[in-house]
């Protein structure tokens, strides 16, 4: 059974993560009416908030776009930094929701935040603690307990990871529709890519249920 959920969610992730690509190729060449590249419609949304103390940097690599809450800065991939297109638009508007988030003490990202120093050190030992622990299932259970734990931490953080993705995609749209910065068509394009990028982290929260979960019985069939 463990098996088979973590085959069904491989499949999962797979599909959503080809059709997100599929989308953001097809609205990457849906270009904007007014003319504006990711980084200025990334600095308009800022200032728009009132927020003067965040840079928009570009960074190499693709899909590597991010907000860093430690240098304060929107760290766009050179193609959505450089480009004029729904697709650059939605996440360039997305990655500024964090920013908007964090001057706002958002909640969730607040907790978030709290967490990744835990999450950072689980991480680093889980991988090597879970396989000694199934390794050692039957003379040293106790460690694959522990490895459960660890992994536990990861989950929670991904669980939590939901709520703020979710509301930096609803501040990015409800900015780009309120101030008129895209087209009705490019709207869509827009509410699409991020709809199915936020997918992207519902698969891996629940990836990462289901890899807990397995764990788990196998644990407690040891106990059995």
């Amino acid at each position: 059974m463990g098996l088979l959920l973590m085959g069904i969610i491989m499949l999962a992730s797979w599909l959503v993560g080809k059709q997100l690509k599929n989308k953001f190729e097809k609205y990457s060449k849906l270009h904007l009416r007014n003319g504006l590249s990711g980084a200025e419609i990334a600095t308009k949304m800022l200032h728009d908030h009132g927020i003067y103390d965040v840079k928009v940097i570009s960074t190499p690599g693709r899909l590597t776009d991010h907000y860093n809450p430690m240098d304060k800065t929107v760290n766009l991939s050179e193609a959505v930094y450089n480009q004029r297109n729904a697709a650059a638009a939605a996440v360039a508007a997305h990655e500024v929701g964090h920013a908007v988030q964090h001057a706002t003490a958002y909640s969730w990202l607040t907790m978030r935040s709290k967490l990744v120093p835990v999450v950072s050190i689980a991480s680093n030992f889980v991988q090597w603690v879970l396989l000694a622990g199934v390794l050692l299932i039957n003379t040293f259970p106790q460690l694959l307990l522990i490895g459960i734990v660890l992994f536990a931490l990861t989950t929670i953080f991904s669980i939590i990871t939901l709520p703020v993705e979710y509301d930096a995609s609803n501040r990015a749209l409800k900015w780009l529709e309120t101030k008129n910065m895209v087209t009705r068509e490019e709207y869509a394009g827009a509410k699409d890519s991020l709809s199915w990028a936020a997918r992207t982290y519902l698969v891996a929260a629940l990836s990462s249920i289901g890899t807990l979960l397995y764990y788990v019985m196998m644990y407690m069939g040891r106990r059995e």
